[in-house]
């Protein structure tokens, strides 16, 4: 583990790089340019705020703020956009650059930190928005904004951990991709997003406590929606199976990495 951070700090100029050329090709061709990064998220904060809380009134239980459900749902979907998004460009990132794997001599892992970094930078610029509109109402986080980072850290280890591991197992099986994407969807309603975990029926939440999402995203909401610290202990298990799906997508890699070229 320790070569392959020593690997992505040496070519950190070429990582960054392509980052930018990602960033900047996602939005080539268009009037307004980057700016659709922050219009993107602002339009999905707008609309929860007007339809949930002005037009439906939809209140969230144990909370009088008029803001509190649509403030649940920003604090489960940004960060669960930012989940699926790295996921989803880890699995297909070593094709995508099939052509560079064949042609240029670089450590292949250098391209998920690509794909996750990339995904990072759409999740940044959404949060700081978000966090405008939780000034301007009132809810700003303050210093919950330090557990938050740490809760976000699991995540990103959590999604970098599987996004090599089907990363590199989609070279040799090309249905992953596809598996991932459908798989994805799923997981999405399998998570208290939309819903308050509460209401789910008492055999479907012990079955839910084996997604390790539920306690990352019921953190998130916890911080933001309540303005409490999250606790503690139900974060111990994502944590750890992030540490082991590093650790296996790391070893994984190691492998069969030589063997994308060929594949490719």
């Amino acid at each position: 583990m320790a070569a392959l951070l020593r690997q992505l700090w040496t070519y950190r100029g070429f990582i960054a790089a392509n980052v930018r050329r990602d960033i900047a090709g996602r939005y080539a061709g268009t009037l307004l340019g980057g700016a659709w990064t922050l219009l993107q998220p602002l339009a999905m904060i707008l609309i929860y705020t007007l339809v949930f809380s002005q037009l439906m009134h939809a209140r969230l239980a144990g909370s009088d703020s008029p803001y509190a459900y649509s403030i649940y749902l920003c604090a489960g979907t940004l960060p669960w956009v930012l989940f699926a998004e790295s996921i989803g460009r880890m699995t297909s990132v070593f094709l995508e650059y099939g052509n560079l794997i064949k042609k240029a001599q670089f450590p292949k892992v250098c391209l998920p930190a690509i794909a996750l970094l990339a995904a990072s930078f759409n999740f940044v610029a959404a949060f700081a928005i978000f966090l405008v509109f939780l000034t301007m109402i009132g809810a700003f986080p303050g210093w919950l904004l330090l557990p938050f980072a740490a809760v976000l850290a699991v995540q990103l280890a959590l999604a970098a951990g599987l996004g090599v591991m089907l990363g590199t197992l989609n070279v040799f099986f090309r249905d992953i991709g596809q598996a991932t994407t459908v798989g994805l969807q799923f997981w999405f309603w399998l998570t208290p997003i939309v819903y308050p975990l509460a209401v789910v029926p008492q055999w479907l939440q012990d079955g839910l406590r084996f997604n390790p999402m539920v306690p990352i995203v019921t953190a998130y909401q916890r911080m933001l929606v309540n303005g409490a610290p999250p606790e503690l202990a139900p974060l111990v298990y994502p944590a750890v199976l992030a540490l082991l799906l590093a650790a296996l997508g790391y070893r994984l890699f190691r492998l069969h990495g030589g063997e994308m070229a060929d594949e490719l």
